[in-house]
């Protein structure tokens, strides 16, 4: 069983982008952009590898999830194919088609669909954002690793979109930087999983893997 990872940048107040959905909080340069690229190199988009000196085969994740707005943001600024280097989920139910070969478009309920890839053989899944597909996602992540940008914006797209229910966390490890940079790993155990979302994570006899 692959983990699922909401690897993710937000504030000190819990955004994780401003109501436009633009991220221009985040701190541009600094110690802790060198740490992300060694430990968490396939996060970092494609076009940015080089300038990291990111190279070599995955380690950590081969799968990345994307709600709608999330990939916007990169289409808005001429990515269409913003992690080459992993398999791309965007899930949308308003895409008539992919602008991109390497973006697999689900339309289909992103919790079974995730169910299943989360039972395929490979490296874990990320979860990118945002904060809509995390809400529904939420019974199946195993992991929350939160990137803390030291500002606050008073209002934005928070983490969660919605309510999610209770859950445990268990801080693996944490580490403050100079520049007020954070960064949080937890592990998650929902208290409570309702018996509708139950059923919709158990395979039926039928159900096909995604492709």
């Amino acid at each position: 069983m692959r983990d699922l990872i909401y690897y993710v940048a937000c504030t000190v107040d819990g955004f994780i982008a401003r109501p436009d959905g633009s991220v221009d909080f985040a701190l541009p340069e600094g110690e802790h952009l060198t740490d992300l690229a060694r430990s968490f190199p396939e996060t970092f988009p494609t076009h940015l590898r080089g300038a990291f000196n990111i190279a070599g085969p995955n380690r950590l994740f081969d799968t990345v999830l994307m709600g709608r707005k999330t990939y916007q943001v990169g289409l808005d600024a001429g990515f269409t194919n913003p992690y080459g280097h992993l398999r791309q989920y965007v899930f949308s139910r308003s895409l008539a088609r992919s602008p991109e070969p390497n973006i697999e478009l689900v339309s289909s309920d992103p919790l079974p669909f995730v169910a299943v890839l989360k039972r395929q053989p490979g490296l874990n899944i990320w979860l990118c954002g945002g904060a809509e597909l995390a809400t529904v996602l939420f019974p199946l992540i195993d992991e929350l690793i939160v990137k803390v940008n030291p500002v606050l914006i008073g209002s934005g797209i928070p983490l969660f979109s919605g309510g999610t229910g209770q859950a445990h966390l268990t801080l693996l490890s944490t580490k403050a930087y100079e520049n007020g940079f954070t960064l949080s790993h937890y592990r998650v155990k929902p208290l409570h999983i309702d018996h509708h979302t139950r059923n919709s994570l158990s395979p039926s006899p039928s159900a096909s893997s995604p492709k």
